[in-house]
């Protein structure tokens, strides 16, 4: 578990291909102090198991499906990453609760000085639109964002400039994909409610059968 507060920027040393997958290896700084073989660290969102360290650099294996749902599909050598440790029970959750399983992949429209803060408009895919709620948090490449305004299959957030020149998001144009994952609570209470009005169930979402799922409480 993560809180989408990036501690550094680390790059892209090596990605080897392998058959069903692959393997990457990460230089970083901060994230190393501690880390051992086994444990996660969120890697531009993605949660991925630390297999092996050395001085400056821990690599990790991506699966198949890591590979097909996020950026990893198109990352090289050179490419600078946003790395998180996992949170530690006891600790400030500063951003939201993050999990590190990515649901798809956004593509940024629009980023922009506006003031003293940075405007980020970002593109959903249609799958992911359920998920976009104003004044909702948002992972965006590990990132806990909150959505300023939702409206055709986008979002629109702000990023003060701690947050942009402490990120990979210094580094981002226009067009370039990102990661992207819902708020936990809100993905869970949505699966909970699509089991209530499963195709072919009379009635649909009913008060009482709202209550009989414990959603309310008399």
């Amino acid at each position: 578990m993560f809180t989408g507060i990036v501690e550094e920027t680390g790059r892209i040393a090596r990605i080897e291909q392998r058959a069903g997958g692959a393997r990457v290896e990460i230089e970083a700084a901060l994230v190393l102090d501690g880390t051992v073989p086994g444990q996660s660290i969120a890697v531009s969102g993605v949660c991925l198991t630390v297999d092996n360290t050395r001085p400056g650099v821990f690599s990790a294996v991506l699966s198949a499906e890591t590979l097909g749902k996020t950026t990893f599909s198109s990352a090289k050598p050179g490419d600078g990453v946003n790395l998180e440790r996992a949170l530690a029970l006891g600790d400030r959750l500063g951003g939201h609760l993050v999990s590190g399983h990515v649901e798809g992949k956004g593509r940024i429209d629009e980023l922009r000085r506006e003031g003293g803060s940075y405007l980020l408009v970002v593109s959903a895919p249609d799958d992911f639109a359920s998920y976009l709620v104003g004044k909702g948090s948002i992972a965006v490449d590990g990132v806990s964002l909150t959505m300023v305004s939702v409206g055709e299959g986008r979002f629109t957030a702000a990023l003060i400039p701690e947050t942009f020149e402490k990120t990979t998001f210094r580094l981002k144009t226009m067009g370039d994909f990102v990661n992207l994952e819902p708020d936990l609570i809100l993905k869970y209470v949505m699966s909970s409610v699509r089991e209530l009005a499963e195709p072919g169930e009379a009635g649909g979402i009913t008060l009482e059968r709202l209550k009989k799922s414990g959603f309310i409480v008399d």
